[in-house]
C-alpha cells in the first residue's frame, strides 16, 4: 500500500457502515437466539412472514422478494413443509406455478415469533425518535436501491 492511498478505516463513512452491519448481525443472532423454542430460525421467519403478508406468493416472487436463489428456497421450503408449517399448492392457470400458503399451525408460529421480533426491534430502538426511525429507514432503502440498480447493471 502506498501512504497515498486511503484505508477503508480512515474513511469518514467506514466506521457507520461497520455499525449498520455489526447491528445487523447481533439481531439476527439474538432474534434466532430468541425463537429458538419455537425451533425456527431467521431466514424460515422471513419466509413465514411474506406467507403471512401475501398469501398465494409463488415460490419464484418469494425468492426474487427475499433476494435469495431458488437452491435457498429449494432448502428451506421443504424443512417448513415437512413441519407442517406451509404447504404447496399448483396454480390453477399455470401448472408450473407453485404457490405457497401457510397451514394454521404455520400462523401460530409467525405470529408468534413476529411478537418475539417486534420486542425486541423495541427494545432496540425504544429509545430513537419515530421521526429518526423513519429517517434511518429512508436512507437505508436508499442503499437497497442503490444496491439492487447495481446489482441490475452489474449483470
Amino acid at each position: 500500500m502506498n501512504k497515498n492511498q486511503v484505508l477503508p478505516w480512515d474513511h469518514p463513512r467506514f466506521r457507520t457502515w461497520i455499525a449498520v452491519g455489526r447491528a445487523c448481525q447481533l439481531m439476527q443472532l439474538t432474534l434466532a437466539r430468541n425463537m429458538a423454542h419455537l425451533e425456527i430460525k431467521p431466514p424460515h421467519l422471513d419466509i413465514l412472514i411474506n406467507l403471512y403478508r401475501r398469501e398465494g406468493i409463488s415460490q419464484q416472487e418469494l425468492a426474487r422478494k427475499l433476494l435469495v436463489g431458488r437452491s435457498n428456497m429449494s432448502m428451506l421450503l421443504p424443512q417448513l413443509e415437512k413441519r407442517g408449517l406451509i404447504e404447496r399448492r399448483g396454480d390453477g392457470k399455470d401448472k408450473r406455478v407453485l404457490r405457497l400458503f401457510l397451514t394454521a399451525e404455520g400462523k401460530d408460529i409467525t405470529e408468534k415469533a413476529m411478537q418475539i421480533q417486534t420486542a425486541l426491534i423495541d427494545m432496540v430502538m425504544g429509545s430513537t425518535t419515530e421521526a429518526r426511525c423513519l429517517d434511518v429507514a429512508e436512507h437505508m432503502e436508499k442503499i437497497v436501491g442503490i444496491l439492487l440498480e447495481e446489482g441490475a447493471n452489474g449483470e
